[in-house]
């Protein structure tokens, strides 16, 4: 189910009277007039929700003799929510292109001609910072501690709280003294 699907699904579900129409098709068929019977709605109502339900993919019509049977959609409501949460967005470029917009001002406001300025009190954009500096250690390679001191200090004289921040946060990782990128 994509996200438009959903959205369209889930705005259907917040009506009471379609709440209760789709509880009574999934006990059976049935037509606009017993519905409407059923419900104590009138029949243009019905057919109003119907309408909307069957635009939402909730439930779909056939013909039997002279009336037209609603049934209820059951697969569509077979869809786990957590399945619906976790489906690729339809804006997923978009909110990426933001995320590194934002992490791209964030290294424009702390850095100034590849030394930090400051460090951020604000986790998030420390976060940025550190895997900005995290880039500088080569993966799979083991440094002494002095060597990670050195690399830091390039960038700011507190080499020691971005060491410390750096394991704290799961960019680097260390033991017996010696310490690598994870």
């Amino acid at each position: 189910m994509t996200e438009t699907e959903a959205i369209k699904l889930f705005k259907c579900l917040a009506d009471k009277s379609r709440l209760q129409i789709l509880k009574s098709l999934s006990l059976e068929d049935m037509y606009v007039e017993r519905l409407a019977e059923r419900l104590g709605l009138t029949p243009a109502t019905i057919s109003f929700h119907l309408k909307k339900l069957a635009d939402a993919g909730a439930v779909t019509s056939y013909r039997n003799q002279y009336y037209v049977m609603y049934s209820l959609k059951k697969e569509v409501f077979l869809a786990r929510i957590l399945d619906i949460i976790q489906e690729e967005s339809d804006e997923a470029a978009i909110q990426a292109r933001r995320d590194e917009e934002y992490r791209q001002k964030v290294i424009d406001s702390f850095f100034e001609y590849g030394k930090l300025r400051a460090i951020p009190a604000q986790r998030k954009k420390e976060r940025i910072i550190l895997e900005e500096i995290a880039k500088a250690f080569e993966p799979g390679r083991i440094y002494t501690e002095r060597e990670v001191n050195i690399i830091i200090a390039d960038f700011h004289d507190d080499f020691c709280t971005i060491r410390r921040d750096m394991i704290a946060e799961k960019l680097m990782d260390r033991e017996n003294g010696k310490y690598w990128r994870t």
